[in-house]
This record gives structure tokens, C-alpha cells and sequence, in this order.
């Protein structure tokens, strides 16, 4: 309650009439009335002493009973650190076109050399272009190029796990199984045409089955196919690298197949055949497959890609020599040195030889550029990229008339 009394002392502290009757407008209470006080006598008489009661005590509660609240902060585990910016979103990568010109230019040569070949290179010979000669040379190349891939793969992968830190789970993916399936048909073909008497077959009564099995050449026939199919078996299990073995067996086979036992010298023949055909195939496949691991490691490992790809070089000079060696030894076999000039100007196989010669001496030089490529800058392993897929596609080439090579009539010894 508000009390407009001021205690004793202060300015204003006396109570008055006039301040009772102002405490009427001012809302205030009125002083109380005591008994036996009359009021003053005049205005200016002082008022007798009044006692005032007590003011009422104020205890105030003790600051040690008080209750006191703790706040305590909640403790939060610190919050992760923040993700970096997403990357701005960027287009889809388009395949790249040089892949895309370069398997166009190998199945153009894989269709033209076929189809066009025979006939060019008997041209003015005087030779008769034997019964299919397209269709053999056809299946021939494919045969050879599904050799050279999946031997390839096997030699380049053995390569590879000789690199440290190595990415093998993430190399390219194999085409062994495909390569064994398209090679498996290619002898199918072929095997339909010795048992047919080496003519195109035109109807299934044409075919003497059994007869594979009375023949030389039908049985190195039949020994091609089931490698085949051995080594698209191995491709599809848990030891891919095992179809080395099959491959082998296909290799010996048409080593054989190319030297009949009439021939002079067949064995030796046969093994130099071995030798150019394994070194070749180790080349033309182990380059195809080093250029793809190359590639797939650009980004995760390049070094190791590029160590992938000087291992392989070192091998491939190698190769090279066995391949010039055991070609020009066969090639004097079959042409004396002094009909070698006449022979390959007058004759399909000559002619057909001097085409390969000159490819393969294309592939060499491209071979010298991305090799000196590679040792200018030996962790740059992709500015050797260019000229390797070009040899690539003249090695495509050099298979084609490879093939070719061993459907045209044999040179005569004079």
C-alpha cells in the first residue's frame, strides 16, 4: 500500500488539512483520524504530535535458502566437417573419334583385302586363283586376329603384374571369350572346306565329316576348332590365363597345316612358321592390349600404364628381330636367292609378300616414333598413344594380307 506520509524530517514530511483534502483529488488516502484531535486552531498553529504506527517489518529471505537453478549447456558431438562443393556438372564425355576411325579402317581392310586381294595380285601371273580363295582369306584373318588378341591379352596381363602398384583390378576387361568364339567359327569354316575336298561347300550333303579324321589337313582342321573352344572355356573360368595352352595348340597346328610333308625341309619350315607366326601374334595382340591398359590407367595410374607400355616395347624390339629373321629364311626357302627378284614381281605370293614387307616396314617406323616418344617423356605415356594405334591399325593390315599369304598359290622352285 502507497502512503503519501513522509516520514518525520523530510521537506513536506508534516500532514496538513490541505494535503488531506488534496489527497481527495490526488487518489490518494486521507490521513487517518484520531480521536480527541480537534485540528488546529488556526491555520498556523502546529498540530500536536501524532504517533504513526509502525511500519510493518520486511524480512527478506536469506540469499543461502534461495534456490538456485544451474543451467547447463547440452553438449552436442561436434558436427561433421563440411562437404566440399560438388563439382559443377559437366557433360558426358563423347566417345573418342580417332577409336571410332580406327575400327572402321580395320574392318574395311579385314573386307576389302579379302574381296580384292586374290584377284589384284593374280593379275597377269598366268596362276589360277583357287576355289573360295576370298572366303578362305576371309576366315584366315579373322582366325589370325583372334589369335593375336586373346595371345595378347595373356602376354601383356603377365606384363603387368611385373609393374609395383599395379591396378590389376581395374585393367581392361578381357575379349578373350569373344576372340575364341569368332576364332572357333573361322575354323569351323575352314574345317567345312577341307571336308568338303577344298571347295566351297554350297549344301550339307557336301560335307564328309568323317573323312576330317582320314586326312592331314582335316585333322590339324578338327585340332584348330577344339582349341578353340578349349580356349573359350578357359577364358570363361577362374585361371583366364590358361588358354595359353589351346592357343598353342593352334599355333602348332597351322604350322604344320602350312608345310605338308611333300615339302622339302617340311620340319624346318614348320618350326620357323611356329616362330613367326608366335612372335607376330605376341605383337600385333600384346600392342593392342598395352594401348588399352594405357588408356584405362590415364587417370587412376599412369605411371604404371606407362611402365605397362615400356615393358612391352622392350619385348616388342625383340620380337620384331624374330619376326624379320624367321621371314626372311622362309622367303629363301621357298625362292632361291637367284628367282627371289623375278618371283616377287611375277607371282601372286611375291607380289603379296612385297605388300606385307612394305607394311610391316610402315609399322616399324611408327614403332621408332612412339618409342623415342616414350623416352623423351617417360611419364607423358600418352603422346605415344597416337602413333601406337596407328601401328595398331597398319598391324590390322599386315594380318590381312598375312592371311592372304596362305590362300594364294605357292611359288614353283625353278
Amino acid at each position: 500500500m502507497v502512503s503519501s506520509i513522509r516520514p518525520p524530517g523530510e521537506p513536506g514530511g508534516e500532514a496538513t488539512a490541505g494535503t488531506a483534502a488534496a489527497s481527495s483529488h490526488t487518489g490518494y488516502p486521507a490521513a487517518p483520524h484520531h480521536p480527541g484531535y480537534a485540528g488546529p486552531a488556526d491555520a498556523h498553529a502546529a498540530p500536536p504530535d501524532t504517533a504513526y504506527p509502525a511500519a510493518p517489518d520486511t524480512t527478506y529471505p536469506n540469499p543461502a535458502d534461495t534456490l538456485h537453478l544451474t543451467v547447463r549447456r547440452a553438449e552436442y558431438p561436434p558436427a561433421p566437417p563440411a562437404a566440399p562443393p560438388a563439382p559443377h556438372a559437366t557433360a558426358p564425355r563423347r566417345p573418342s573419334s580417332g577409336r571410332a576411325v580406327a575400327l572402321l579402317v580395320l574392318v574395311a581392310v579385314a573386307a576389302v583385302v579379302p574381296l580384292f586381294g586374290p584377284a589384284a595380285v593374280l593379275d597377269g601371273t598366268g596362276e589360277a586363283e583357287a576355289p573360295g580363295t576370298p572366303g578362305i582369306t576371309f576366315l584366315r584373318t579373322v582366325l589370325f586376329a583372334a589369335l593375336c588378341v586373346q595371345v595378347g591379352e595373356v602376354f601383356v596381363r603377365r606384363l603387368a603384374r611385373r609393374v609395383p602398384g599395379a591396378p590389376l583390378a581395374s585393367a581392361p576387361p578381357r575379349w578373350g571369350w569373344w576372340a575364341a568364339t569368332a576364332g572357333g567359327v573361322a575354323a569351323l569354316g575352314l574345317a567345312s572346306v577341307v571336308a568338303s575336298g577344298n571347295l566351297v561347300p554350297h549344301q550339307l550333303s557336301d560335307l564328309d565329316v568323317g573323312g576330317l579324321y582320314q586326312s592331314r589337313d582335316g585333322r590339324l582342321a578338327l585340332l584348330e576348332v577344339n582349341a578353340f573352344v578349349a580356349a573359350a572355356l578357359c577364358a570363361r573360368s577362374r585361371r583366364p590365363d590358361s588358354a595359353v595352352l589351346p592357343l598353342a595348340a593352334v599355333i602348332v597346328a597351322e604350322a604344320l597345316r602350312a608345310h605338308p610333308p611333300t615339302e622339302e625341309a617340311a620340319l624346318v619350315g614348320s618350326g620357323l612358321t611356329l616362330v613367326h607366326l608366335t612372335c607376330a601374334a605376341l605383337w600385333a595382340g600384346g600392342l593392342l592390349y598395352a594401348l588399352r591398359t594405357l588408356r584405362s590407367w590415364r587417370k587412376g595410374a599412369p605411371e604404371a600404364g606407362v611402365a605397362v607400355l615400356g615393358l612391352y616395347a622392350r619385348v616388342a624390339a625383340v620380337l620384331f628381330a624374330a619376326i624379320t629373321a624367321s621371314g626372311i629364311v622362309s622367303t629363301l626357302r621357298r625362292m632361291p636367292p637367284d628367282t627371289v627378284v623375278d618371283q616377287l614381281t611375277e607371282t601372286a605370293y611375291g607380289r603379296t609378300l612385297v605388300a606385307k614387307v612394305l607394311l610391316v616396314g610402315v609399322v616399324a617406323v611408327l614403332a621408332l616414333l612412339a618409342r623415342r616418344r616414350l623416352k623423351r617423356s617417360p611419364r607423358g605415356g600418352l603422346t605415344t598413344y597416337a602413333p601406337a594405334r596407328a601401328e595398331v591399325m597398319v598391324l590390322g593390315a599386315v594380318v590381312a594380307v598375312s592371311a592372304l599369304l596362305t590362300a594364294v598359290p605357292v611359288p614353283i622352285r625353278w
